[in-house]
């Protein structure tokens, strides 16, 4: 029976949540608190941990790198009840499962569940005990053959599309994947950088060979050697047994290190020398090992900025940049939504079991308007939760999208003498003497120029005006701008 703890500061949702999932098979602990949540992790080993957000004692973030630490098998979905989906994914990017947004709905609930605790990933974990033994070992690269195979059939269909950002996204690849050349992939959070490695992998002479994922981002450095290099029993508190690390794993395979910028620089140093010398020595060891790797590696900033901000080691980075591959962000190929959306429709109502939903006009509207700061896997997401949620016969309408997105203004951009006429008028009624037209006026002015900067991406201009996205939605709406 797998185990789940509940860590909510509600405690409706707390024993809801416990009522329903252990009437659905599973064995359910809960609490309120999350200093709490990890004294009974360090005592119990749980499955999975499904976490609020906002704690009164600590945050989802924090609790996120602390059980990273204490149970780093353990999975992590994140409950948020706040429409910024920056927050859920940058939670996922740091080690969560998945995240599911308030109000909870039974279904949806227990559709992630199932899937968190038994569906295959991608990432062959480090984290994972290895066994020393080569029948043991055998079984685990075959598992991640298979793995790596089930992930590719359900990607490659979406990786690319029909624009010219697409076509030249899948040309490198094609391009790059039978040589040993070492791949540095671009892109924001969410734009498919571990799904162009597997299909690098899957078209390359390593093809029947292992396919190790290993996120960067969500290692601490006190954890990071072990992960990539392995350790002998007794290495270090809590070394209760010999370990595999990603680099023996990968053996005669590839190896995708994600956020590869996140490393600290004493790792850099040692995987330096794991790239010149091909081998590597495990953590508590003084054994040399050979290994056989070719290395993709990812990060969503580019890493000569990296490297002259001091961040990133020079020699490294040389290492690496052999060959790059750029990911756009979906907001710049909009015109391939319509074929991942349609793959994403298939791919859920299999596995729901349902007919293939349709989608109201209104609703692919708003998919094409909306900007997708989590790119491909928020818009995999939405289409999942939609499905769910849509009951069988029906199209999918307005009423079961996230808030973010019905809070988009649809409005095409305005013409140039809208804007015209906009600045004319604050001029107008603007006296001499009255500082909240002043004020109105500049905050107008700062916030056209932003979005002139940045072509008129929303995200971006709430970024670089240090607000949020809907503040930024609320100011665009009292000043009249629509675009």
């Amino acid at each position: 029976m797998k185990s789940i703890l509940i860590v909510d500061d509600e405690i409706n949702i707390c024993t809801l949540l416990s009522k329903f999932l252990t009437k659905n098979g599973f064995k359910v602990d809960s609490t309120m608190q999350g200093n709490t949540a990890l004294k009974m992790l360090a005592e119990k080993h749980y499955d999975l941990v499904i976490c609020d957000y906002r704690l009164k004692d600590t945050d989802g973030a924090q609790l996120l790198t602390s059980i990273r630490e204490i149970r780093p098998q353990t999975v992590v979905i994140i409950i948020t009840g706040y429409s910024d989906v920056r927050t859920a994914v940058d939670m996922v990017k740091n080690g969560a499962f998945d995240y599911i947004s308030k109000p909870l709905y039974p279904d949806e609930i227990l559709a992630l569940v199932n899937k968190a605790l038994s569906s295959p990933t991608p990432v062959v974990m480090a984290t994972q005990e290895a066994h020393a033994d080569t029948t043991q070992e055998t079984r685990a690269h075959s598992h991640s053959n298979e793995v790596h195979q089930q992930y590719q059939e359900e990607n490659e269909h979406y990786v690319f599309g029909e624009s010219e950002a697409a076509k030249e996204h899948y040309r490198q690849i094609t391009l790059v994947a039978p040589t040993d050349y070492t791949v540095v992939i671009y892109g924001e959070t969410g734009t498919g950088k571990e799904s162009a490695a597997h299909l690098i992998h899957a078209h390359s002479k390593r093809k029947h060979e292992p396919f190790i994922a290993l996120d960067c981002g969500s290692l601490s450095k006190e954890l990071a050697a072990s992960e990539l290099f392995g350790h002998e029993k007794g290495a270090f508190t809590g070394a209760i047994g010999t370990k595999i690390g990603a680099f023996e794993q990968a053996h005669g395979g590839t190896l995708f290190l994600d956020e590869i910028a996140n490393l600290s620089y004493d790792i850099q140093v040692a995987l330096l020398r794991v790239i010149q010398e091909k081998q590597i020595r495990r953590v508590g060891s003084m054994k040399e090992i050979a290994v056989d790797v070719r290395l993709i590696v990812a990060s969503n900033e580019k890493l000569q900025e990296s490297v002259q901000k001091g961040k990133f080691r020079e020699d490294l980075f040389h290492r690496f940049n052999e060959f790059t591959i750029y990911i756009p962000p979906l907001r710049e190929r909009t015109e391939d939504l319509p074929l991942m959306v349609a793959s994403f429709l298939k791919q859920t109502a299999k596995e729901l079991n349902k007919p293939i939903p349709k989608l109201s006009s209104q609703v692919l509207d708003c998919i094409l308007q909306y900007d997708w700061p989590g790119n491909i896997r928020e818009l995999k997401n939405v289409i999942r939760r939609a499905c769910l949620l849509t009951p069988e016969g029906l199209e999918i309408g307005m009423s079961v999208l996230p808030l973010e997105m019905k809070e988009t203004p649809l409005e095409s951009f305005a013409a140039p003498s809208q804007t015209a006429l906009m600045e004319e008028a604050l001029d107008i009624d603007m006296q001499p003497n009255d500082l909240k037209a002043v004020a109105l006026k500049a905050e107008y002015v700062k916030i056209m120029n932003v979005l002139k900067a940045v072509k008129y991406n929303k995200t971006k201009a709430a970024q670089m005006l240090n607000i949020d996205r809907k503040t930024l939605y609320n100011k665009l709406r009292l000043l009249n701008i629509s675009y």
